[in-house]
This record gives C-alpha cells, sequence and structure tokens, in this order.
C-alpha cells in the first residue's frame, strides 16, 4: 500500500516527466512519442521506476528509443531535478520500462475479431 507522500510524488514525476519527453522528444529521442503511463516511487522516494509507452515514428524502431531513453537517464534526470528541486529533498534515481499494456490489449482485440 502505497503512502499518500508516494502518490503524490507519483503524479509530479510522471507530470514533469511527460513534459520533459514532450520538450526533448525530437533533440534526444529521434522523434518518437513517448507517453509516461505509470511512476512508481520506492518507500524512501531515493528510486522511481518509470513505465513508458513508445510509439515509433519516421521508420525508427521501438527498441531503438527506448534505448536511446536508457541512454539519456541522467540527462533526463538532470532536467527532472531542475523542475522538482525545491518540492524534492532527493530527485530519484529513475529505472525505465516498457509498457506494451496497449500492445496486448490491441493483439486481444484482433483474436476476439477473428
Amino acid at each position: 500500500m502505497e503512502s499518500l507522500r508516494q502518490q503524490k510524488v507519483n503524479k509530479l514525476l510522471a507530470k514533469e516527466l511527460a513534459e520533459i519527453f514532450r520538450s526533448e522528444a525530437r533533440n534526444l529521442f529521434g522523434g518518437g512519442f513517448i507517453t509516461v503511463t505509470g511512476v512508481r516511487v520506492s518507500p524512501d522516494l531515493s528510486s522511481a521506476k518509470v513505465y513508458v509507452s513508445i510509439m515509433p515514428t519516421s521508420g525508427i524502431d521501438k527498441n531503438v528509443v527506448f534505448k536511446l531513453i536508457e541512454d539519456h537517464t541522467s540527462v533526463i534526470r538532470r532536467k527532472l531535478g531542475a523542475i522538482v528541486g525545491k518540492q524534492l529533498r532527493i530527485v530519484p534515481e529513475l529505472m525505465f520500462f516498457i509498457d506494451d499494456s496497449l500492445d496486448y490489449a490491441m493483439k486481444i482485440e484482433a483474436l476476439l475479431k477473428k
């Protein structure tokens, strides 16, 4: 069970990370459309699991975009720290995961239509 503080930090991080991905998509990630689907912060607020959904554009593969996200984790964390530095004592260590629940739902829907 998450505490109220964890829930608030989850929402704050999701909102700010989504803005970072929106503004830096062309520069850092090759123009892929990246959506933050969820954030789960640890009880001590030192690490956060960030779930992203990636819609590749202009012939770039989803795995390539995810690799770019992982390669730029320190840049993302630095930008996040500049935004939420006054609200959080420690900017959490970010761990990114692909959220493929939308792909799974589309696969199930296609199977049910047959």
